[in-house]
């Protein structure tokens, strides 16, 4: 076919949710992917040599994606909750120990938190900001998928001092007023960097949106595993939009959108170009990069950065730490390494300057303790383990990308060998080639691997997930919060409104404006 209804530039799981979706309506659609695999960044691959493990090489948990997305389209995929949400340890008067926060808090959370603060009164401030913050999550959550809400109408459903804690102040602000302890400030702080290079105190409140992304998912804020991998997330979506009759082409790197009546999309196979026609084009790419394919040219001042150290590792088993806690408690949900408050301004502060933070914040998962299927035969005792720093923007590599990257991975590391018993090293397994089982990814290597302007996992700063009060709303596209420059071009992907993470609301939303257009 050289025309189709819609062609969706790029099959990352945003894409392939709006062909799903657009498909199912009984729109031809065609999907082309730059890559010779569909996923983006929500894909599973054997990272090792020697060992059959599928491991989430980006993308890495599941919040976003709301449960009536996966009811729509009938996703075959399960999520997994984790048993411990966090863990986190710390040296106090000589003595090693931590914070635990059990996924369903109970007392050992409240005995945990007695234990490093003295008192029964920061538990009681976590689980009164909680609560708030529970509040506006059940509020903005079920708007997800619907027309933009608007920001008056969600704050008159909101706890006023709450509303003012996450959306018109910066968070560094409430966190401060609110808790004592430093550990306990920065666990809370952490929801507001992940992706995000950023202070606390950022006036530009670009990590007040952040935080509120990472507590909204499904009104619970629960960040959860999927059964198989993120890999999982992807074949299910894929399945979906093929059957309902959608074309997929792999190989097919985008040139050009050339928007008109009809819009055209050139792309070429590797051996020859080919133009469609089409009424409509959703770009599941970042908006920086939509503007090269609408030939605006590209602009270096405008170009995202992003701030993140992914490392991947097999272990032989999971390592002792020197608090003594069982490691299949502190590795089964996040574990913070450097992520006191104080210390992560240390680091915002450092890496401002140009110089990569030491000790460098970071968190921890182990995400075959709750779904050992992926780790496929390997001997017993074998694990996964998942780093992802914070405070690692792009510029820190620029002048020395390998180098710097090795310097990063040691500090990483030695993060984590400073909360443990025994140097991770000691249980990292060799590959078939007698290399470490290690795999890092920096800013630099994300936009090589995905197109992701910057390395930046969000394709750029989030936005509210709502509307303003001067908003223009005149068109489906602006009501769904999709709209480009160009009526016929529609972002579906995590630039959109409502983008961001694992979530399917960029191509849901997309897919709803282009039916309501219709």
């Amino acid at each position: 076919m050289n025309r189709y209804d819609v062609v969706v530039v790029g099959a990352g799981h945003n894409g392939l949710t709006a062909a799903a979706y657009l498909a199912r309506a009984g729109l031809s659609v065609l999907v082309l992917e730059r890559l010779d695999h569909v996923g983006g960044a929500a894909v599973s691959a054997q990272a090792f040599a020697g060992f059959p493990t599928q491991l989430s090489r980006y993308s890495y948990l599941v919040s976003l994606l709301p449960q009536q997305i996966q009811d729509d389209l009938g996703l075959d995929l399960a999520l997994v909750s984790r048993a411990t949400a966090s863990y986190s340890p710390t040296t106090r008067g000589g003595r090693t120990h931590g914070l635990l926060v059990e996924r369903d808090e109970g007392e050992a959370t409240r005995a945990s938190f007695r234990a490093l603060t003295g008192s029964d009164d920061e538990y009681d401030a976590w689980r009164s900001f909680y609560e708030g913050v529970s509040g506006l999550a059940r509020a903005v959550a079920p708007t997800l998928t619907r027309p933009l809400a608007t920001d008056a109408g969600l704050r008159a459903q909101v706890d006023p001092q709450v509303w003012r804690d996450v959306v018109e102040q910066p968070i560094g602000t409430a966190i401060v007023r609110r808790f004592r302890d430093d550990l306990v400030r920065g666990v809370v702080a952490t929801d507001a960097l992940i992706g995000t290079f950023a202070s606390i105190h950022d006036p530009s409140l670009i990590q007040n949106r952040c935080f509120l992304y990472h507590l909204i998912g499904n009104g619970t804020g629960e960040w959860r595993v999927p059964v198989g991998g993120m890999g999982a997330v992807t074949d299910a979506l894929a399945r979906a939009a093929v059957d309902a009759g959608a074309t997929v082409v792999t190989g097919a790197g985008v040139s050009s959108i050339r928007p008109g009546e009809p819009t055209a999309v050139t792309w070429h196979d590797g051996s020859r170009e080919h133009t469609v026609e089409t009424s409509s084009v959703l770009a599941n790419v970042a908006p920086w990069v939509l503007r090269i394919l609408l030939g605006e040219g590209e602009d270096p001042a405008t170009k995202p950065q992003g701030a993140q150290l992914k490392i991947n590792l097999l272990l032989s088993r999971l390592p002792r730490l020197r608090s003594g806690i069982d490691p299949e408690v502190a590795f089964a949900g996040t574990l913070h390494l450097a992520e006191a408050a104080s210390d992560l301004e240390v680091a915002w502060a450092a890496a401002r300057r140009g110089e990569l933070p030491n000790p460098l914040p970071g968190e921890v998962y182990c995400h075959s303790l709750t779904d050992p299927s992926i780790l496929g035969d390997v001997p017993p005792g074998t694990q996964t383990l998942t780093y992802f720093g914070l405070h690692t923007p792009a510029h820190l590599f620029d002048e020395d990308p390998q180098a710097t990257k090795a310097e990063a991975v040691r500090r990483a590391l030695a993060a984590l060998d400073a909360v443990l018993e025994e140097p991770i090293d000691s249980v990292v397994l060799r590959d078939a080639d007698g290399n470490p089982c290690i795999e890092a990814k920096i800013p630099q290597e994300i936009e090589a691997d995905l197109a992701m302007p910057g390395g930046h996992i969000f394709h750029g700063d989030l936005d509210w997930p709502w509307a303003p009060a001067h908003a223009r709303l005149a068109t489906p596209a602006e009501r769904w919060g999709v709209q480009t420059d160009h009526a016929a071009v529609l972002l579906c992907g995590s630039g959109a409104r409502r983008g961001g993470a694992v979530s399917g609301l960029g191509g849901h939303n997309a897919a709803q404006a282009v039916l309501e257009s219709r």
